[in-house]
């Protein structure tokens, strides 16, 4: 079988998953309720959803120029920013790990330099996750699902006591891995755990880790501010994002659940299984709202309005992608 068909193949597959998981959360719903909710949605927020969104893409563009330029590789913020937005296109019709492909593409050719780039991409995306699932567990602590807790007291005091080591044994880990002195050996045992995962999986995770050991000896003082942008990015502007999605979907949930429920979908959403994240998003956020007691068909169209961002993400990418041709 040709590298082509297996590409074809991989793609028909993740659009059947997309479409099948689509397909099951509106026949949960159903079309007249989901309507009927749509028509009373506040479509004024969309504008404040698709600039959050525009934010998000400029401060993650700023962190990556930052790490970037600690890898001798001098990128504007403008083209940094343009590369997302292209990527964004693209992602609304390739499987996850080939539009980031394409942003590696484009910013290898403008550096010339294709391992730093794929380093810095991927301490990026490191970084950035981890922040999320800290603060993630940190807001479920402080916003346990009513559902989810009210049955039983034990089981209650149970989930933040474990959300507050999974968060602590997370920063130990990263700093372990960070550092010069115990780098090494953290990446070894890293590795060594791999060993019972699918052979791609062990592929994936050893190629991340090995770039990742670049920057062991860059210093806390660049770990921390790489660590605060995405964090203000992930926190703040993902919070923005989520409650005016919320808002416009007339979604009520503590602000601590808006900050897990981002950092479970941006967890998700590194799974390669759907195209743009379809349907993995919509499953989920119908689901884990349902312990707050929101309706499906609101939760639905919450999904549908975050989705609408990264469609206006793509547009602008659309609007770069032929600038660039015709510049050429």
């Amino acid at each position: 079988m040709s590298v082509r068909t297996k590409q074809i193949l991989k793609l028909a597959a993740k659009l059947s998953v997309a479409a099948l998981l689509l397909a099951w959360v509106f026949s949960q719903v159903g079309f007249e309720q989901f309507r009927a909710t749509a028509q009373a949605a506040r479509w004024h927020y969309l504008v404040g959803v698709w600039l959050a969104t525009v934010l998000f893409s400029l401060l993650q563009a700023y962190a990556l120029r930052i790490i970037l330029r600690k890898q001798d590789c001098e990128v504007g913020l403008h083209t940094l920013f343009a590369t997302t937005c292209v990527t964004a296109y693209y992602s609304l019709f390739l499987p996850g790990i080939v539009s980031t492909g394409v942003k590696w593409y484009i910013l290898k050719r403008s550096t010339g330099k294709g391992v730093n780039v794929l380093s810095s991409m991927l301490y990026n995306q490191a970084t950035l996750a981890v922040v999320m699932v800290v603060a993630g567990l940190v807001a479920l602590v402080l916003a346990v699902p009513t559902q989810a807790a009210a049955p039983d007291a034990g089981r209650s005091s149970f989930l933040p006591v474990v959300c507050i080591v999974l968060a602590v044994f997370i920063i130990g880990l990263s700093i372990l891995v960070l550092n010069e002195r115990t780098g090494g050996l953290a990446i070894r045992l890293l590795m060594a755990a791999l060993k019972p995962w699918p052979r791609w999986v062990q592929e994936k995770g050893r190629a991340m880790l090995e770039q990742i050991a670049v920057f062991q000896t860059a210093g806390w003082r660049f770990h921390s501010i790489i660590a605060l942008i995405n964090l203000i990015d992930g926190l703040l502007v993902g919070l923005l994002l989520y409650f005016l999605a919320a808002r416009a979907a007339s979604v009520i949930v503590p602000l601590g659940a808006l900050v897990w429920l981002c950092a479970v979908v941006f967890v998700l959403g590194k799974i390669p299984i759907t195209i743009a994240n379809l349907g993995v998003r919509e499953v989920t956020l119908v689901g884990l709202l349902g312990l707050y007691g929101v309706t499906k068909p609101a939760a639905l169209l919450m999904s549908m309005v975050m989705f609408s961002g990264l469609v206006f993400l793509g547009l602008l990418g659309a609007v770069y992608q032929l600038y660039w041709s015709a510049k050429r």
